[in-house]
Parts: structure tokens; sequence; C-alpha cells
């Protein structure tokens, strides 16, 4: 039986012309106008752009129709490792505890609260499966109770598209407050009145640009505007210290902040700059007494330090050194207790907790024992507290929540992650070896695969990848890697460039004009990999998303021989046009990223050396799994659907290349705890499809 016959789009060529160049996009058409709408309201996309999205998911249907009882085994293989009942880790505020539970067969969390000490006395706050029910999509944002405890109130997001309405629910009445926030972003923050909440509302561009707050009982169109952000490159924020005492509102793009402060108690009050915003320099902070505590990379301190300085004196010339940066050792992040400064910070690319005392200035380290392993602060809801809680897992071990006691150093196991179908950890190994890149720098590489996994050059591999914004790939538990481990497969994660698993530095080093080294450090792993006998040269598997999905595109163009197919899920691109298109909702922020085109033409001559959709040529490529959301604000459908049109009418192979768009989500994919796993199905049926190749040969495409 042959393969059916793959669409082809219709190429209408565009012309355009920066720094004396002149391009031609021949599928710029499938960006549609009215993108705006379409991302709030997907049934407004343009009918030929619709029908020709629709051919290709019955493409991507029809090809893997074989594979639908395989997508089935895969699908309920890996909802066997979830339990269908499920609960968090109580959160202790005052007289309650606050946690989320899954009922059986349930999607969407179920978030509760009963009296501390009381298994009995449960009471509902929200119900994720009853919002959820007649949706299409349905995402649960931010949530949390009033400081009194008698007010609750959430974010939900019913398109994919990110634009966030808030609820309120009396919890003493039981009543649904009838006032709906729109347009907003996901997270909000209480005032310490139990009846204010503070906001930040999306503009036409889907950027989140003003600051209100709501009053309970008023018309939020009334809100009063707190802060309003001039620059489009700037994004904003806002959270609450962990003392409760300040509201922070936060500016930001990818390497400067700027942070005022208002104090939660009076939340009609004036706003105090911390510091003016100043290019390069990023800073965050939370307050200890009459002191602020800020992380900061000023005065040089490019892998970050600690200051001090005096809430009613915030201004940088006030900061004093409180814990020395050393270079090397990144401070990722800090909470701070009555008692205690806690900092999480990676060293030779693995993550450690450091436990500091206020009171004589002492600290030390949490130990622990695998040789690449995860750690995550999981926070408090309570200030005067000597329990901190944090998040242990490993490749080979799943998920443990931790109570450590600060004062007696005793560690508590609260919780471990169950795997009803079973998870034996002495069943797999986990490694962490290094590669040599072309530069000589030493590239970490975290390994996975069952200990009866032969490492003689004959295993397949999957090697995953991401490298941009300074975002650490974890050496987590996942249990989904599990159906391909426990198929023969090495599981491999390539920490490239652009992330921070070996400082900030090694972020400098993978953005901007350094960004080919993101790809040439992947393809480097992937040599040695090969050289060392980790796989089999001919059975290597490319996954990616996001900008990860750059790094996938960026590869198949430059050594598509290295690799017998790539995943690349909502991949970033058409990197270029994107980055000349000041209208689209990340651009500006951007720039300080990836550089701008459209004012630089040294970044311009850079991007479009590496931009995957600016440089498919006529070669042979990989055999492809490509996905994208219609919804989707951070790498919008038509980013992947050009590349895979592009890639149609250039490639030279009869090797499978597939699209498939979710018409009704966004960024993330299908929500709910268990749908998003037949996405993963699909992508390790596509896997397994290759392997057995069992297709019949054809014209390319």
């Amino acid at each position: 039986m042959s393969r059916p016959l793959p669409p082809r789009a219709k190429p209408a060529s565009t012309q355009l012309s920066l720094h004396g160049v002149t391009r031609t996009d021949p599928f710029a058409w499938l960006k549609d106008p009215g993108w705006q709408r379409v991302m709030e309201q997907p049934r407004l996309l343009r009918t030929e752009i619709r029908d020709y999205l629709e051919a290709e998911n019955d493409y991507t249907r029809q090809v893997l129709a074989a594979s639908e009882d395989t997508q089935e085994q895969l699908y309920q293989e890996l909802r066997g490792r979830i339990p269908e009942i499920d609960a968090s880790v109580p959160d202790r505020d005052g007289p309650w505890e606050y946690y989320v539970r899954y009922r059986e067969g349930g999607q969407q969390p179920i978030v509760c609260r009963r009296p501390v000490g009381r298994e009995q006395g449960e009471q509902v706050l929200l119900d994720g499966d009853q919002r959820a029910r007649d949706q299409a999509y349905y995402d649960l944002g931010d949530y949390g109770h009033s400081p009194d405890h008698r007010l609750f109130a959430w974010s939900e997001d019913l398109s994919g598209s990110e634009r966030y309405t808030i609820r309120v629910l009396n919890l003493d009445s039981g009543e649904l407050c009838a006032e709906r926030v729109e347009a907003c972003q996901a997270g909000f923050e209480w005032a310490n009145d139990n009846a204010s909440l503070l906001y930040v509302r999306l503009d036409e561009q889907h950027r989140p640009r003003w600051v209100y707050r709501h009053r309970l009982g008023t018309d939020p169109q009334s809100d009063p505007l707190v802060y309003s952000e001039t620059d489009p490159g700037f994004f904003l924020a806002v959270s609450k210290t962990q003392s409760g005492r300040y509201i922070l509102i936060e500016a930001h793009d990818h390497v400067t902040s700027e942070i005022r402060l208002l104090e939660a108690d009076h939340p009609a009050g004036a706003l105090t700059l911390v510091a003016c915003r100043t290019p390069g320099i990023e800073y965050s902070l939370g307050d200890h007494g009459d002191h602020l505590v800020i992380l900061t990379n000023a005065g040089g301190a490019e892998d970050f330090k600690l200051v001090t300085t005096s809430c009613a004196e915030p201004e940088r010339e006030h900061w004093r050194d409180h814990i020395d940066h050393h270079p090397g050792t990144l401070i990722c992040g800090i909470e701070i207790y009555q008692d205690y400064l806690v900092r999480l910070q990676r060293r030779n690319a693995l993550p450690e907790i450091i436990v500091h005392s206020f009171q004589d200035h002492s600290e030390y380290s949490i130990h622990f024992d695998e040789p690449a392993y995860s750690l995550a602060l999981e926070g408090s809801l309570e200030y005067d507290t000597p329990w901190l809680r944090f998040r242990y897992s490993s490749m080979t071990t799943p998920d443990q929540i931790f109570d450590f006691n600060m004062r007696s150093r005793r560690r508590i196991l609260k919780k471990t992650r169950q795997i009803p179908s079973g998870h034996d950890p002495h069943h797999y190994r986990t490694r962490r070896v290094f590669a040599t890149a072309r530069d000589g720098q030493q590239i970490p590489v975290s390994l996975l695969y069952r200990q009866d996994t032969a490492l003689d050059g004959s295993a397949p591999l999957l090697l995953y990848g991401y490298g941009a914004y300074g975002h650490a790939l974890p050496a987590a538990f996942s249990s989904t890697r599990l159906s391909l481990v426990d198929r023969g497969f090495v599981y491999a994660i390539a920490h490239v460039r652009g992330g921070m698993e070996c400082g900030y530095r090694w972020y400098r080093e993978g953005k901007l004009l350094n960004k080919p080294n993101s790809f040439h450090d992947y393809i480097a792993v992937t040599e040695f990999l090969i050289s060392e006998g980790y796989c089999h040269p001919r059975r290597i598997f490319g996954e990616g998303a996001s900008a990860g999905g750059l790094l996938m595109g960026a590869v198949a163009n430059l050594r598509p021989e290295l690799f017998e197919a790539i995943i690349a899920e909502v991949p970033f691109v058409d990197v270029l046009n994107t980055m000349c298109d000041a209208s689209l909702p990340l651009t500006p922020p951007e720039w300080p990223e990836w550089g701008n085109p459209l004012a630089d033409r040294e970044a311009f001559a850079c991007i479009a050396a590496y931009s995957p959709y600016d440089n498919v040529t006529a070669q042979a490529y990989p055999h492809l799994l490509v996905t994208a959301g219609l919804s989707d604000p951070r790498v919008t459908y038509w980013e992947p659907a050009k590349w895979v049109a592009r890639l149609r009418s250039l490639k030279t192979d009869p090797h499978l290349l597939l699209l498939k768009t979710n018409m009704q989500a966004g960024h993330g994919g299908a929500p709910g705890r268990f749908e998003h796993l037949r996405e993963v199905a699909l992508n390790i049926a596509f896997i397994l499809k290759v392997l057995q190749q069992d297709w019949p040969e054809c014209d390319p495409g």
C-alpha cells in the first residue's frame, strides 16, 4: 500500500527588503492578518489557511493510521504511570492547610483546604473538572486565598491563548462573585485589606502592559491604573514577598529588570522604585525586617550575588554586599524566612541548597548522593517557620517532597511520586558525561538507560535539547521517558550553551551573535555519543520544543545526515521574520535574546544565517514530526506551518514529513493531566514507526 500524497501549500512570493538584502517568502500568506482575533476565537481563521492546516492534519492521521493501536497502547502505558487519585502535600497557612488533589479519571486539579491537623473537614475551593466541563480547552492559571482566608481567587484560560479571566469565590457564603476581570495575565496578588487584587492586563498585542487594582464589588472596567509600562520591550508581573509586607511590580526583559514596591497594607498607596532600569542589570528581592535582600548581577557579578539595603533607602547606591559573587557558582533563586535565608545555586552543572542563618550568619548545604539530580524550592505560605520544603528527583528516582527543619537539620520525606504500574530505580542507570565542543568547551550530557541496555553502539538514542533564555534543563525524573528507555533506548539531554547549566557565561555564550554555539554544541554531543558507543549512528532521534525546536530546525539544516528523525514541537523556526515584526507579542522583549535585526545589520546577518525557515535547502532531511498550536501566542502557528511547507517544496528525500496542528490549544498543547499524554504517545509511535521502516519509497515530501 502506497503512502498518501502530502498536501502542497501553494507558494505566493512576498518580497522583503532590509539592510540592502531582498528575500522571498513564498508562504507568508499562512499568517492570518487577523491573528490577534484568531488566538481568542480560532473559528475566525481564514478558510484557505484552515483548509491547509486541516489537510496536513489529515495527512498525518493517514500516515500514522497503522500505528493507532500502538498509540492507544502507549497512551494506556503512559497513563498507567500516573496515580488516578492523587494529592499534593498540604501547605499550612495559619489555621488552614491548602492542597490540590485529583479524582479518579479527573483531568483538572481540585483545590482544597482543611483545618490544620485534621483529615476531616475538607472544603473544595475550586473543582477544575467542573470548570472545564463542556469546554474545548481549559487551563487553570493562578489561584490563591485572601490573607483572612475568606475569599478565593483564580485565573482561567478557555482558548489556549494565555489570556486569562480572574474570578473570585466568597468562602463564607459559597457564592461566586459577579465580576469577571478579563484579558489578564495568569498571575495576581491579594492586598492585605482582603478586598483588593493587583493584576496585569494585556494589550492588543498580547503584552502584559498595565497593572490595575480591583476592589471586590466594583466594576472591573473602572479599576484604577497602578502602573503603566511604556516600553514594548518590557513585560510586567506582580508578586508578593514571603513576609507579605510588599507587593512587587516588576518590569523586565531578558537581561534588565526594574522593581517597584507597594505596601500590601495600603494597596492604594504610592509606589517606591527600588532601582531604575539599567541595561544588563537584573535584580529580584525579598524583605527581612527593615531591610531588602536583593539578588543581582550588579557590579560585575555575572553569576549573581546577594546585597542588602534599608527598605527606606532601596536605591543602588545604598546596596551592601551580603553574599559575595563567586564566578562559576550561579545563584538561581532565594527564599527568605524569619530566621533563615535559603538560596538555590548551581555549580559544576549541579544544583545545591544553601541555608544561611540570619542570627549568626553561619551556613550549610544539604547533601545528595546521586551523580546527577534535580532540586527545586517549593516555597511556603508561612514566613515565621523553621521548615523548608524542597523537591528532589533524578533521572532514575521519582519526585520526592521533603520537609527540612533548618534548625535541627532533620529531613522528613513527605511524599514520593507513585508509579502505579511499577518502577524500580535499580533497573536504570543515570550518568553525567562531557562532550568536547568545536571550541574546546566541555558540554554536559545527562544519560538515562536500563541496566541491561548494551552500550556497544547498537542502541537507539533520543537526544533532547533546548539551549535558550538561560533555562537549565534539569536531570529530573520523567515517567514518559520510560516508554522509550524500556524499549532499549538511551535517553540523553544535551546541556548546550544558551542554558545556564554552567553559570551565566554558559547563557551568554549561546545567545545573540553567539547563538550558533548552541547548534554546534548539540552536533558535538551527537558525534561524541556515537564515538563512545552510546548509540547506533543511524538510530539517533532529536527532540526539542519551542526554542528547542529552533535548535532542531538548525541542526536539521546543518547536519541532517546525523539523525534518523527529529521531533520539533511548537518550534520557533521563522526567527528572522518574527524578530523583524515588532507587532508580535514577544518580539520587542525577545531582542535582548536574539538581537534586533531591524536596527542591527550584524544581528540581521547572524539570524539570517541560521533561521531554519530561511535556510531550508534542496537536500535530504531526516524524518520529521512537527507540532503547532493554533492559539499559541509564543510560537505562532504559522512558523511551523511555513517551515513544513518550505521543506515539502525543497527536500530531496522520501522521508516522512508530518505536521500536526492542535486547532484548539496553544503553546502547551492539550490541557489536562491525561489528554496531553496522547500527544506524547503520538511522538513515541512516530519514533517506533521510523525504526520499523514499514512504508514504501515514494516521491519526496
